[in-house]
């Protein structure tokens, strides 16, 4: 293992977004259309409406992925965040997640907002230790898998 970096989203990133996603999510559940929607169009879907998606990478190659999705003003869904099953356990997930987290402050974001799923319990440990707290879901969500809801306010409302 080289040294990991985690950097911007740059075209021709598009495939490896994609597959490091979809390998993640059909080991644990199956594709569902709002995935195949976003994966599908990530500059459209994330990156146009002002979202930022990042890579990390290990000597070149992607070996993880997160995203930073516009909601209401102020807000973003930390989402798509994939780390090659090689490379979990090393850290690379809380690399890309305190990046996003730095990167959300960044842009002013006053509440981060993720979907997950109970099962998932080493991905929830690693968002409470981030800060992240559980919440009641507002509105049903787009994704059959979720069933926790989680938040981070960087500033009062």
């Amino acid at each position: 293992m080289g040294e990991i970096r985690i950097r911007r989203f740059a075209p021709g990133d598009e495939g490896a977004f994609f597959a490091l996603n979809q390998a993640w999510i059909e080991r644990y559940f199956r594709m569902e259309e709002k995935d195949r929607k976003t994966l599908g169009d990530p500059m459209g879907q994330i990156l146009a409406p002002g979202g930022e998606i990042l890579m990390a990478e290990d000597g070149g190659a992607a070996i993880g992925c997160c995203a930073l999705i516009p909601m209401e003003a102020g807000a973003y869904e930390l989402a798509k965040m994939a780390v090659s099953e090689r490379y979990q356990g090393r850290g690379v997930g809380r690399l890309l997640m305190d990046t996003a987290i730095a990167a959300a402050r960044a842009k002013g974001a006053r509440r981060l907002f993720l979907e997950t799923n109970g099962k998932l319990t080493t991905a929830i440990r690693l968002y409470e230790t981030a800060g992240f707290v559980h919440v009641k879901r507002a509105t049903p969500s787009e994704y059959d898998r979720s069933d926790v809801c989680m938040e981070m306010r960087f500033h009062e409302d």
